[in-house]
């Protein structure tokens, strides 16, 4: 550096060759300006612009590992969550279908069960009205009886004298008797 600082200070010593002045030719001097201003930038920008895109390189190559990385992460979540999915659909199905057969098995027995009360129901009601006529049939009777005894009874007052009316009482009583005996 300090080669290129003393070239410009010699500048400085060398004698004018006639006039001092501007060099008005655009195409003499542009390319000459343009190619030494190039050639001092290359010469000490070299070390800085590549400093700079190496550390861009570095920073880009980082950002697509750490992308690749949480690419790689977000995949496996992603695989992870369509199982959870896949097993949680899976057993929503198994307790959809469960859960309608448990409905089916659930309304076949209400209505065996309903069956059976209904049945129990015309079981009672033929009981009770076996029973209810059994009762009819014991007062008819009761009634029958009472009725062709008090029959029975007013022809034999009307018939008999008191001797045999007497006989026939006891005998009527001994039958009584003897009939409640055996039940």
């Amino acid at each position: 550096m300090k080669n290129i600082t003393d070239s410009f200070l010699c500048l400085g010593y060398w004698p004018f060759a006639g006039s001092f002045g501007f060099n008005t030719d655009i195409l003499a001097t542009n390319p000459i300006n343009l190619s030494v201003v190039l050639g001092v930038l290359i010469f000490f920008g070299k070390g800085v612009l590549s400093d700079l895109l190496d550390n861009r390189k570095q920073r880009i190559l980082r950002t697509i590992r750490n992308s690749e990385e949480l690419r790689e992460g977000a995949i496996e979540q992603l695989e992870k969550a369509q199982a959870r999915l896949r097993k949680v659909e899976t057993e929503a199905d198994r307790f959809r279908v469960n859960g309608y057969s448990e409905i089916e098995r659930e309304k076949q027995n209400l209505i065996n069960s309903i069956y059976m009360t209904l049945e129990q129901l015309e079981n009672y009601k033929n009981e009770a009205i076996h029973f209810e006529q059994q009762r009819v049939i014991n007062q008819v009777r009761q009634r029958v009886l009472q009725q062709a005894l008090q029959g029975a009874l007013g022809t034999l007052n009307s018939c008999l004298n008191n001797e045999l009316h007497l006989r026939t009482v006891n005998a009527n009583i001994g039958i009584f008797g003897a009939m409640k005996e055996k039940k």
